[in-house]
């Protein structure tokens, strides 16, 4: 199945995908840039591990339709930036839409309507389901809406890593998008009875708490919780979609044919997560500066961790208190680490603090890799333009981590597709 890796990263999807079947999934194609940055230190660890593969360090928007188009990709991936997705009529009051100038989202569709792909794998940020607050839903009302019309269905779930096993509380939605022509979408279409996907609550439960992709892959407990479901019929105009959208989402759906339900489930996984503890290097082999002495450091996250209430005055001089609750004094090594940032490592509330026999330091870059399902020291090199190998900062590898997924969830999802495929 060849694939394009889309927003690569250091290639997380590819990593995940390859540990499901290094033969059957062959990443042909991938993209990286990043905007912000004269150095393209993602790019370059991509290319230093996959230099078979067509790499291209351009900005996504500045790759042509032809070029898309020239890409036989069965499968298109990738992990997108979440921004505001309203759109617009355009200028002229044509029947063409506008999105907000920059959402990558678009480009994602355009490059499905040049390649037309039998499948994406899709991930974000769990909150995309509730943005924005102002008109819950709405934005990934829009890109259901988008994908319908291209004909093609979603099925979606939001994951916590560590409800299925793995080292890491990372909350994430992933989408299993197929197109509607293919082998499966008719096994789907014939298992509902119905062509126009009808409400049908027990076959929708059945598809969402048995047959579906992550029914099979990441169990749930087969009883939706109490009321908490949704049923839904989107237009085709993404504009009305955009201005007048008013439906639930909830962590676990599918979309059909213009029509979603959506349901909320709990995680039914009897095994037992990764500890922080048990992903951690010997202690005799951590190096020295990633341990903390300073006492004014300490003092730091003491602070950081502690609870706070503080007076703050507005912009427009309104006055208010500012609070927030304490947390543990250094991460629990008994429980799996929390959602890593790109600015772990740094001196703030959100980076692992730990406190092993007797001493204080931070997670080291192979320890991020490994909350990550990431090989050890994936992220130690690059290879520059002119093909010098050289090493790569603590403070990128990090950031690297704090962008990237955890891979084991995409080989799972990578299991299931190969499996319906063959």
């Amino acid at each position: 199945m060849k694939v394009l890796e889309l927003f690569a990263g250091v290639g997380g999807f590819r990593v995940g995908l390859e540990n499901s079947d290094r033969e059957y999934f062959e990443t042909k194609w991938a993209n990286q840039w990043e905007p912000s940055r004269k150095s393209q230190d993602a790019f370059e660890v991509y290319d230093y591990h996959f230099p078979d593969s067509e790499n291209i360090n351009i900005s996504i928007s500045d790759i042509t339709d032809e070029q898309f188009s020239k890409m036989d990709a069965d499968m298109i991936v990738g992990g997108f930036p979440c921004q505001d997705y309203s759109v617009a009529r355009s200028k002229k009051d044509e029947k063409g839409i506008e999105g907000k100038k920059g959402v990558l989202f678009w480009e994602i569709i355009r490059a499905t309507k040049n390649i037309r792909p039998k499948y994406l794998i899709l991930e974000n940020v769990d909150r995309l389901l509730k943005a924005p607050s102002k008109q819950r839903g709405r934005d990934f009302a829009i890109m259901l809406t988008a994908f319908n019309n291209l004909g093609y269905s979603v099925e979606w779930r939001v994951i916590n890593a560590a409800d299925y096993g793995r080292s890491q509380r990372r909350r994430r939605v992933f989408f299993f998008v197929y197109r509607n022509d293919t082998e499966f979408a008719r096994l789907v279409d014939e298992r509902f009875e119905h062509n126009d996907f009808i409400f049908d609550e027990i076959k929708y439960n059945e598809y969402l708490f048995h047959t579906g992709l992550f029914a099979t892959e990441f169990p749930v407990q087969k009883t939706p919780v109490k009321n908490r479901y949704a049923f839904y019929e989107l237009e085709s105009d993404i504009v009305n979609i955009s201005d007048n959208f008013t439906g639930t989402f909830w962590n676990t759906g599918v979309m059909r044919h213009g029509k979603y339900y959506s349901v909320d489930t709990k995680p039914d996984f009897s095994g037992k997560a990764i500890t922080l503890g048990e992903i951690l290097q010997d202690e005799n082999e951590v190096p020295e500066k990633y341990f903390i002495t300073d006492p004014e450091k300490l003092e730091k996250f003491k602070y950081l961790r502690g609870p706070k209430r503080i007076k703050r005055t507005s912009a427009d001089g309104h006055t208010y208190i500012y609070s927030e609750g304490g947390m543990a004094p250094y991460d629990d090594l008994n429980l799996p680490g929390r959602t890593m940032l790109t600015s772990e490592g740094t001196v703030n509330r959100s980076t692992h603090f730990l406190k092993v026999n007797g001493r204080y330091r931070l997670i080291t870059p192979v320890e991020a890799e490994r909350l990550q399902d990431f090989p050890d020291n994936w992220t130690a090199r690059k290879r520059l333009s002119d093909g010098s190998i050289v090493e790569v900062s603590d403070k990128m590898r990090m950031f690297f981590m704090g962008n990237a997924l955890v891979t084991e969830i995409v080989r799972k999802i990578g299991d299931f597709i190969r499996e319906i495929e063959e």
